[in-house]
């Protein structure tokens, strides 16, 4: 497997592509429908939809970043993020992560929260949410939700995350 993938914003041509990991990724459209209708919302952020090609160019791998706000302070949320089964495991997902938060670090974004699993995302730098003051409207578990501050010397925003309307939560 290549360890050096090549990481890029989406554009208008990769839609469907990204569409198509999503699907290939999760038992269930969810996830793709997820991202279709953040992509028609204004929690969209252009430049902080992440794609990952291998060597033919081809879109194998996908993070998103949206807004969403900790007691009314902007903040990013990373979901979804997919992976061709073919290549999961491979580095592909965790280029786009990276990728994706270089461009948030580089548009003066401060705080990244993630919903996912506390053994994978603590290898991009995401501590428990709850160290931050940081917690989710419903029952998840603390190791679950995490946090990961862009500027660590920014003051953090503190309270309840509230998600875009498309996340349902």
């Amino acid at each position: 497997m290549t360890s050096a993938w090549t990481t890029r914003p989406e554009t208008a041509d990769d839609v469907s592509a990204i569409r198509e990991v999503n699907l290939a990724a999760f038992p269930t459209a969810e996830e793709a429908d997820l991202v279709e209708a953040l992509r028609a919302s204004d929690a969209w952020i252009e430049g902080l939809s992440i794609v990952t090609e291998d060597a033919e160019g081809a879109v194998v791998g996908h993070a998103l970043l949206t807004r969403c706000h900790v007691d009314g302070a902007p903040a990013l949320a990373l979901a979804p993020c997919a992976v061709l089964p073919r290549l999961q495991r491979s580095g592909a997902g965790s280029a786009a992560i990276r990728a994706g938060l270089e461009a948030a670090r580089a548009k003066g974004e401060n705080i990244v929260l993630v919903l996912g699993h506390p053994e994978y995302y603590p290898r991009f730098g995401f501590t428990a949410a709850s160290g931050f003051g940081i917690r989710a409207s419903f029952d998840v578990p603390d190791e679950a939700l995490m946090a990961l501050a862009l500027a660590p010397d920014a003051e953090t925003p503190r309270g309840t995350i509230t998600y875009p309307a498309p996340f349902g939560v």
